[in-house]
């Protein structure tokens, strides 16, 4: 499957809601060993669709809700025409749990659809990957542009248990950069911030190492873990 960079988010979409075909999803699973960009985009999305997957239950078809799906459909000799008509030997309770799996996949279908749309109505003003010194991608910030913001940990990082990971931007050099909210432990999190202006291009976030707590004088004092520039989706 050839892709365009413009289609990546799209792309990573579909491979984390398991839309696209075997095959596709083998080439997008290739692709992700030599395209941080798509590995990026991957991330993202299993970041925005979590909410999707955790508000789904599995739950288990017993025999009764097929009965009751049998008995709610109409009667197959009135609507097929008398040439139509299959014999009566047939097995007919394999033809309405045919027909009512069919429209059980339908429903399913329009439902994932449904969730999909309604979690594309959040998308992130700004998206920044966070690298450390040595070039290895350590974390993505989405920013939503308002108080909300949603940082993804896309590797280990050591912190002592008296430390604590803090999340900042930089809007303005004359705001100063501002403390994003702190990481539980070292997973990815959902932060509740101030309210800032909208981000802009190539606007700084980092992740520094502070004290447990958070840093004491609301500005970074500990060791920078990594840092990238803002690039604001199309």
């Amino acid at each position: 499957m050839r892709y365009e960079q413009t289609d990546i988010s799209r792309i990573a979409d579909e491979y984390v809601l398991g839309l696209l075909e075997p095959g596709d999803m083998a080439e997008v699973e290739e692709a992700m060993d030599r395209d941080a960009n798509l590995r990026a985009a991957v991330a993202i999305s299993r970041d925005r669709l979590l909410p999707l997957d955790m508000a789904l239950e599995p739950a288990v078809v017993g025999q009764a809700l097929w009965q009751r799906i049998e008995s709610a459909l109409p009667d197959h000799e009135k609507l097929d025409p008398p040439a139509l008509r299959r014999p009566a030997n047939e097995n007919r309770p394999n033809i309405w749990r045919n027909t009512a799996v069919g429209a059980l996949a339908a429903t399913f279908v329009l439902a994932i659809g449904l969730a999909y749309s309604l979690m594309r109505t959040v998308e992130p003003v700004a998206v920044a990957v966070l690298v450390s010194e040595t070039g290895e991608m350590r974390a993505i910030v989405e920013d939503f542009g308002n108080e909300n913001a949603a940082v993804r940990v896309l590797s280990d990082l050591d912190v002592p248990n008296d430390k604590t990971i803090q999340v900042w931007t930089l809007p303005s050099r004359e705001m100063g950069p501002i403390s994003l909210g702190l990481l539980k432990g070292v997973r990815s999190a959902r932060l509740s911030g101030p309210a800032l202006p909208a981000p802009q291009p190539d606007q700084l976030y980092e992740l520094t190492l502070e004290q447990a707590g958070g840093s004491p004088t609301g500005r970074p004092t500990g060791p920078i873990l990594a840092k990238g520039l803002a690039k604001l989706p199309r």
